[in-house]
């Protein structure tokens, strides 16, 4: 026998009035992006929604890597009751890339600050431009483009990187190359002052990026709208720390600098969060 049937009229309809009453309030939750603990309490209410919701922060990995290295930076935002995304970077073409960020983006709703690590940051320099929710930018030792820029003539601005050819492993692909950093040489050009085993991991479980990044123009950059943020890793092989404070200062962005490798997120999970924080706060 159906067992909506066998109910009592009263007892039927107290079971669907509870029942919508859930769908309701799990919709009012996911329209939100918050939890019934997110509270502002710790000076995000500048950046909060109308809804009083935290900012959703989103981090994008760059070349030579994957979303896990956020690993230890996504445990501690979530700790402090972030909601954090980190999709994939196709490492494929600034426009492209920047263009599936961009869209991605879009299905956020409420505020957003926005993270880049790496070839990262030129995503987020593009990704960003027009998306009124994206109140801050965040670049951990990242390339910052002004229009027409490319990476490849910034990376040879200033002495002192080791991604050079006789450190990288090319792969072709349908289309174009791949470039991937040696493994044996990983650790000291990536990740020196990451433990040896994990540095290991790191090397073998790294994306490759097509090498049509590095000679495609960036876009109108989008922190010359935007609140920018800026970590430079002052002993960074990858990218040279003299160009990292000269892309932060150009585009008056807070900066900190520490003692790390290009990999702050996994050598310094601690620092890059707090500045991440310090985004969301708007400090100075």
């Amino acid at each position: 026998m159906n067992v909506l049937i066998s109910m009592k009229r009263p007892q039927l309809k107290r079971i669907l009035l509870v029942g919508l009453a859930a769908i309701a309030g799990a919709t009012l939750f996911a329209g939100t992006g918050a939890s019934a603990g997110s509270a502002t309490s710790d000076g995000a209410r500048s950046m909060a929604d109308d809804n009083g919701s935290k900012p959703t922060i989103v981090l994008i990995h760059g070349a030579f890597a994957d979303a896990s290295g956020w690993g230890g930076v996504i445990t501690r935002l979530q700790g402090r009751g972030y909601t954090v995304l980190a999709p994939a970077n196709p490492l494929r073409s600034v426009s492209g890339d920047s263009a599936y960020i961009a869209s991605f983006l879009a299905t956020i709703k409420g505020p957003i600050v926005l993270v880049g690590h790496s070839y990262g940051g030129e995503v987020i320099t593009n990704a960003a431009q027009g998306n009124p929710n994206v109140k801050a930018l965040v670049y951990i030792a990242a390339f910052a483009p002004d229009l027409g820029e490319t990476s490849g003539a910034l990376a040879a601005k200033f002495p002192g990187s080791l991604i050079t050819p006789q450190n990288l492993t090319l792969r072709p692909f349908p289309g174009g190359v791949d470039g991937y950093i040696t493994p044996s040489v990983f650790r000291e050009v990536f990740a020196a002052d990451v433990p040896a085993e994990t540095a290991a991991i790191m090397a073998v479980t790294q994306r490759g990026a097509s090498f049509a990044t590095l000679g495609e123009p960036s876009g109108v950059p989008a922190w010359k709208t935007i609140p920018s943020w800026y970590l430079v890793a002052n002993h960074d092989n990858a990218i040279p720390p003299a160009l990292e404070r000269f892309m932060a200062a150009r585009i008056h962005a807070h900066t900190v600098e520490i003692d790390s490798s290009h990999a702050a997120m996994v050598s310094h999970p601690g620092a890059v969060a707090n500045l991440i924080l310090s985004a969301v706060r708007g400090d100075d």
